[in-house]
């Protein structure tokens, strides 16, 4: 935004300020535009990729409706469609291999790997965590 006011000053001062230093001040404005083009090119490739299909893959959810083999899961608090090879359960975490259209390949994930990613899911006083481990104590 500072840079686009300062490239328009530049071309007003193009024709306001003294000869030379007009278009001085239209090629500095000009230079600083293409240099702030440059640095966020750059910073911005340091970070992979989070979104679309290719930041989903890898990812891990839970399985809301029974996957035998099509089912649903919740993935960052969306719910998917969802196909496994093999059948998976109400409430079994897993781990997303492929995404084909707006469906996810799935498999199941082992438990001991993930839990630290998981966040605030895997914490204890979660409520929906809470009704997992009453249910798993009851049966």
């Amino acid at each position: 935004m500072l840079q686009r006011v300062l490239l328009a000053l530049a071309i007003v001062g193009l024709f306001v300020l003294p000869d030379p230093w007009g278009v001085i001040a239209v090629v500095t404005a000009a230079a600083v535009e293409v240099g702030e083009v440059f640095f966020w090119i750059r910073f911005l490739r340091r970070y992979p990729v989070t979104t679309g299909a290719e930041g989903l893959v890898g990812q891990r959810g839970e399985v809301i409706v029974r996957c035998a083999p099509v089912g649903r899961v919740r993935l960052r608090g969306e719910s998917w469609n969802a196909r496994s090879e093999e059948p998976l359960e109400l409430g079994e975490e897993v781990r997303v291999e492929a995404v084909d259209g707006l469906t996810l390949v799935v498999a199941r994930a082992g438990n001991a790997t993930h839990r630290a990613e998981l966040g605030a899911t895997l914490d204890p006083r979660h409520p929906r965590r809470r009704e997992r481990n009453r249910a798993r104590r009851a049966t």
